[in-house]
């Protein structure tokens, strides 16, 4: 009992002092502890009035004029330039519009493509030299005489679509798919890189929460000649990224999720900027074309970010994601405040589960190192579905992965400390049942 008592005045205590927790009023919440942001992010409370005033105003009275007076047209762009400083990068990089599915087809196929031609011409295109030419390390893009590149590399642990979406590339583009873990690829790179065209990584992996290294896989990615793609659906919002940093590049990443945009809205897609003028992307629509009301028979592609869209955006969902980034903006949250505050929640969860459940009912999958840590908890259980389901009936929000995980996402923005202990708390006893 005393050890209860201990770890609530500790989450009270630091609760008191979170420079953070004035933002959870932002949201709109309950008496739930919801811990489930890495899926779906709660609803800002301001989102509604204004998506009230694109239906009943920019919609309902403005109508057609609203592509233009209301800003429609350049939302993807302009959204995704707000995204930019979250996940670091420059603006004029960052597009939004379609799926994350989507947007990772478009971006896997284009980086093929584009270490393809650069062995046909025997260069490197428009990137120019590849030696040095990023923080963190670089590589020459080899070229002419060397071997095809004709393979793409996956996370073999990644989220089914990103698989399913690989296998559909390599096909279409004539490569052998090689599923394999993120800590496998610097030795298959130094062995075979050679061969490689694109390497597909998850920032963190969606089941365990581990945070793999970016920084280091980028370099290695690079150094050998091909180009990575990385998925950042569990970081972006959550930890520091830093895509320009590195010299990632090409990433995609949902809004849903730590952006709090809402159920569906739109991906985004990164293409750093040196390489913008050699996207060659598989989807062309009028909407990326450099002149998308001529009306042209003949693709000529738009430059910059704008080369990255498709078709007609879904202006609704994007402008509620707009709204929502309002959070960041207005209470001049940082990244890094973010991230500090993740690990701080993450270290006493772990805690105050060792404390409450029994030895050996339960193992954390997730990483005990920050530096191998996202923002969520993973614990594996035997009867995790039906132990979820009694989580959920008693007010605490997680999900649930087959066969047998339990996970935890803790959104720096909106959860507290006092959310901790009571979902620690309460899943001890649903254990126990």
């Amino acid at each position: 009992m005393s050890e209860r008592l201990d770890l609530k005045n500790a989450a009270e205590a630091l609760d008191a002092a979170d420079p953070l927790a004035a933002l959870r009023a932002r949201f709109v919440l309950d008496d739930v502890t919801y811990l489930d942001g890495n899926s779906l992010g709660a609803l800002p409370a301001h989102v509604p009035a204004r998506v009230a005033d694109v239906v009943r105003r920019q919609w309902g009275e403005l109508r057609i004029r609203s592509w233009e007076e209301s800003g429609w047209w350049t939302a993807p762009e302009r959204i995704g330039d707000r995204i930019a400083p979250l996940v670091g990068a420059a603006a004029g990089q960052v597009v939004v519009g379609d799926s994350t599915s989507v947007n990772v087809f478009k971006a896997l196929v284009a980086a093929v493509r584009m270490a393809q031609a650069d062995g046909a011409t025997g260069g490197t295109g428009a990137g120019g030299d590849r030696t040095g030419d990023r923080t963190g390390g670089g590589g020459d893009r080899t070229g002419g005489g060397g071997p095809v590149r004709d393979e793409i590399l996956v996370d073999a642990s990644t989220f089914p679509t990103d698989g399913y979406i690989a296998e559909s590339a390599a096909r279409m583009t004539g490569c052998t798919l090689r599923p394999l873990t993120p800590a496998e690829v610097p030795s298959v790179l130094a062995d075979r890189g050679d061969r490689v065209a694109a390497v597909l990584l998850n920032h963190v992996d969606y089941r365990t929460g581990r945070l793999h290294d970016l920084p280091a896989l980028t370099a290695a990615v690079r150094a050998a000649g091909a180009y990575v793609v990385w998925d950042l659906c569990h970081s972006a919002g959550a930890l520091p990224v830093g895509l320009d940093e590195h010299g990632v590049d090409l990433a995609v990443g949902c809004t849903y999720k730590y952006l709090n945009g809402g159920p569906g809205s739109p991906a985004f897609l990164y293409v750093r900027r040196d390489l913008q003028a050699r996207f060659d992307s598989p989807l062309p629509g009028w909407n990326s074309h450099a002149e998308p009301f001529g009306m042209r028979s003949a693709y000529a592609p738009a430059s910059g970010a704008a080369r990255g869209r498709v078709g007609t955006p879904d202006i609704l969902s994007l402008l509620a994601l707009e709204a929502a980034l309002d959070v960041w903006d207005e209470a001049g949250v940082s990244v890094a405040a973010v991230r500090t505050k993740s690990l701080a929640l993450t270290d006493f969860f772990l805690r105050c589960v060792e404390a409450y459940v029994p030895d050996g009912r339960v193992e954390s999958v997730t990483p005990r190192a920050h530096a191998e840590r996202g923002s969520q908890v993973a614990l594996r259980c035997d009867d995790a579905g039906d132990v979820m389901k009694r989580l959920i009936e008693r007010g605490v929000v997680g999900d649930y992965r087959a066969p047998d995980v339990l996970r935890f996402g803790f959104t720096p923005l909106y959860v507290g400390f006092a959310d901790v202990e009571r979902a620690a708390r309460v899943l001890a006893r649903a254990l126990a049942d």
